[in-house]
């Protein structure tokens, strides 16, 4: 069931344009971890340091390693040889194997917007990767594909209003500054009026998002369907739609208003940069150094820290336990689950990884 911030009233149909840059919200936002929660638009309020190599969930593998990936698949790509042209590689993607006797489940980072060139045409993901894509008779998004096509209507209704509500739910200091972030677009300083605060606060890291040039279509979820080709696999969400807006409804307007607060300490540049530096380290493919960084980004931008990991632990932590307990009530004995998540939901003592860990998974870099 629904749950609905104070003062609900019928929700106001935003205009063409704002319904468009609604939608590329929900394709890269609402699946990413710890939406809101930064000007970077995909961080985690926390407080952890880097793990020391050797450590679990390090490139180092455990003394007693996961089976081996099963064979790659055959080469996608269009072949080249020493003589010929270097063909571009597709980036590392924190990708690991989570494997508990003959219960396996391929755990993949993603992020949810991207460049073409992340993805090269010849072979779009790291061939381990394809192979367990090819060894899983189920892929496993945060949302799954059908609810996300109805999820935009539920955005409206639940995130804006007919009223001019963002200015009655922010202080003045506030809203001075909302207005001076969106001074250079006026129609879309008119239609966040029209937003509750959470909207207001991914829309703003949404348009910092587009000036850095990234682009939803090249999202790894999307990329990841373009090549789940299995006759008989089946694509599913680790989460309702409705659990999974219901998360920002049931934020208090304080919590709400801390969200909105962080995405407003930094410039758009300064955003801008933040967004190409988690892309770097997402190509990279650590999900613990991508946690590390986080952490030291969220500490800097947090207004208020005990609203802030409230709001960290029902967007990030509680939804962490629910995909952990769905995944692995998915996989079984020579039944694996190839897993696709936002990448900063892995990292971390209370990340997905470490929780696979105490369920008695092991778990090891693919």
């Amino acid at each position: 069931m629904w749950v609905v911030p104070d003062s609900y009233d019928k929700p106001r149909l935003p205009c063409a344009a704002f319904a468009k840059t609604t939608a590329i919200v929900l394709s890269f936002v609402l699946f990413t971890a710890g939406v809101s929660v930064s000007s970077s638009g995909f961080a985690v309020v926390g407080s952890r340091t880097p793990q020391a190599a050797g450590d679990a969930g390090s490139a180092a593998a455990p003394s007693n390693p996961a089976p081996p990936l099963p064979p790659p698949r055959a080469d996608r790509s269009d072949g080249t040889t020493a003589s010929g042209p270097v063909r571009a590689q597709p980036p590392r993607m924190p990708f690991y194997v989570a494997t508990k006797g003959t219960t396996t489940i391929y755990v993949l980072g993603t992020l949810h917007v991207g460049f073409a060139s992340d993805y090269p045409p010849g072979q779009p993901f790291r061939k381990s990767i394809l192979a367990a894509l090819d060894a899983s008779p189920t892929l496993a998004l945060e949302i799954s594909p059908d609810e996300l096509l109805l999820s935009q209507d539920d955005v409206n209704r639940y995130g804006m209003c007919r009223s001019e509500c963002l200015i009655d739910y922010l202080p003045d200091s506030m809203w001075k500054k909302v207005e001076t972030r969106m001074r250079g677009n006026p129609e879309a300083l008119k239609e966040l009026r029209h937003t509750r605060p959470w909207l207001a606060s991914m829309l703003i890291e949404t348009y910092d998002t587009l000036k850095a040039g990234f682009q939803s279509e090249y999202g790894t979820e999307a990329q990841l369907q373009n090549v789940y080709l299995r006759a008989r696999g089946k694509i599913v969400g680790l989460e309702t739609l409705n659990e999974q807006i219901s998360t920002f409804t049931r934020l208090t307007s304080a919590q709400q208003r801390e969200m909105l607060a962080q995405d407003l300490v930094q410039t758009p540049a300064e955003n801008v940069a933040d967004v190409k530096e988690l892309h770097r380290l997402w190509r990279i493919g650590d999900a613990d150094a991508l946690k590390a960084w986080d952490d030291a980004k969220s500490s800097k931008l947090a207004r208020n820290a005990a609203l802030a990991a409230q709001v960290d632990n029902r967007v990030v932590y509680e939804r962490n336990r629910r995909f952990v307990a769905r995944m692995v009530g998915l996989a079984g004995p020579d039944r694996p689950v190839f897993v696709a998540i936002g990448a900063l939901h892995l990292g971390g003592p209370r990340g997905v990884l470490e929780l696979l860990r105490k369920r008695g998974f092991v778990v090891v870099g693919g």
